[in-house]
């Protein structure tokens, strides 16, 4: 769906997209981003992609790199927007290039991690509920297909793709596929991906170290689309319920066991053609849709009101509206004061941005509700952003943002005792903080703007905010 046609959602309507995701759902805008990333932050945080190149636009470019690298070098290439192996060819030969349509090409990894003989990849699953703030989750399973033809790096085996790719829809129709219906078992041209992890451990592998680099990249790349995903759900979508994704990232690993992201897709296949299928797509699905949170609408948003209601029905409809329109509504200016002081601060102060925690908005309550009730129905989801080690992922957004400091305070406070920090959400809201519900509170918005940031700073640290309309954490 076209960005504008978000607008059109309802805000008790949820769907299985996010404007703009295509950033990094498309194989040339993935590279373009990511090549951003690598040109601010280095090689070292973002080199896990292959060199690529998109034609025509960078035919120069790719001409030269080629011309610098030999004739033993092989390149891969990909219709940009495309799936299922569909257009996708290895070539040696200059020659062989196609003309006059946009491409993606790809230094090829030629050296890949074999089984037995054969290349493979991973299929993982990654949801995200929401970008801002970013909450970012990884299932703890999923797929790992195999070529069903044994490698070989020679030249003359480029035209072979059931050696070559990975895709299952390319290489189900090898009359030498070999189906496997058991998860458990490390047999056929398809596995899980807790039976490859029990593979490799069996080799002394670590594989511990290879899912912290996989998650690693997952992080990296979602940021990557942040902003242009951002911009888009602030002008066309009504409501941040409204929209959340599962992405289905493409990794390979290297002969080095360094894991590569090949292409990330927006609408990963969720067929199930076998009992492999069924347990591993099943499993994730029930879990992504108890995280996805459904919440019914009011009868007044789906049909019209009903004029012989009961007077106790109809107050108690009521109620959950005003309810909701305070869930609804924009925050104070109070809120945006404190706001825009702790987005003035740099990100390498942490000292600082601790005492965010200090006194706690109505919003700053009802985001942190919400992130702790949703990571409650996680089940075999791991949530990888926020954790109380993203810290380091925050200075690759292009801009702070105020909710994933928040957010990310908050876990680094309170991820060895989640109880605490829960029974502390409780008291607030059984006081209604959450509704703002402080009528005789006055927050004189002048103590920020007539103030130092040094007195600024030295007002959020202490009690005194709980008489100008919040209540600091350690009241309770």
């Amino acid at each position: 769906m076209k960005s504008p046609g978000f607008k059109a959602i309802r805000e008790f309507q949820k769907l299985n997209h996010f404007p703009g995701s295509f950033q990094i759902g498309r194989k040339d805008r993935l590279w373009r981003n990511l090549s951003k990333m690598q040109a601010h932050f280095g090689k070292r945080e973002f080199g896990f992609f292959p060199r690529s190149f998109i034609l025509p636009q960078d035919i120069k470019l790719l001409r030269k790199a080629w011309e610098d690298g030999g004739s033993k070098q092989k390149w891969i290439v990909k219709p940009p927007a495309s799936a299922r192996g569909i257009g996708i060819q290895v070539i040696h030969k200059w020659s062989q290039m196609p003309r006059k349509r946009p491409l993606l090409v790809q230094k090829y990894l030629h050296k890949p991690y074999l089984i037995s003989g054969n290349k493979f990849d991973l299929r993982i699953y990654v949801y995200v509920t929401s970008y801002d703030p970013l909450r970012v989750y990884i299932f703890n399973d999923g797929l790992v297909r195999f070529a069903s033809c044994k490698y070989s790096p020679s030249m003359k085996t480029l035209n072979n793709k059931f050696m070559h790719l990975t895709n299952y829809s390319v290489n189900k129709k090898n009359s030498e596929y070999q189906s496997n219906s058991d998860d458990k078992a490390c047999q056929g041209h398809k596995w899980a991906l807790k039976a490859l992890w029990q593979y490799l451990g069996s080799q002394g592998i670590s594989t511990t170290l290879i899912w912290e680099k996989i998650k690693d990249m997952v992080i990296k790349t979602i940021i990557a689309s942040d902003p242009y995903v951002n911009s888009l759900v602030k002008m066309h979508v009504r409501s941040p319920y409204s929209c959340h994704e599962l992405f289905g990232f493409d990794i390979m690993l290297d002969e080095n066991l360094k894991p590569w992201v090949l292409e990330v897709n927006i609408s990963p296949s969720l067929h199930s053609n076998t009992p492999l299928d069924v347990s591993i797509k099943g499993q994730m699905i029930r879990d992504l849709l108890n995280l996805a949170g459904f919440v019914l609408p009011l009868r007044e948003d789906i049909a019209p009101s009903n004029s012989s209601a009961s007077s106790s029905t109809n107050r108690s409809v009521l109620i959950l509206h005003l309810v909701r329109e305070k869930w609804r509504s924009d925050i104070s200016t109070d809120e945006k004061v404190k706001r825009a002081f702790y987005l003035s601060q740099r990100f390498g102060d942490q000292d600082f941005c601790a005492t965010i925690l200090d006194v706690l908005t109505p919003d700053d309550v009802r985001v942190l509700a919400e992130s702790e009730d949703e990571l409650s129905r996680k089940g075999d989801f791991e949530r990888v952003f926020p954790s109380h080690a993203s810290s380091r992922y925050l200075r690759f957004f292009e801009q702070p943002r105020y909710l994933n400091i928040l957010l990310n305070q908050w876990e680094q406070t309170y991820w060895l005792n989640r109880s605490k920090g829960i029974n502390l959400l409780r008291d607030l809201c059984e006081k209604r903080v959450h509704l703002g519900n402080l009528a005789d509170s006055v927050h004189h918005v002048s103590t920020y703007e007539n103030a130092t940031l040094p007195q600024v700073a030295q007002i959020v640290r202490t009690p005194a905010m709980s008489a100008i309309g919040y209540l600091p954490r350690r009241v309770f």
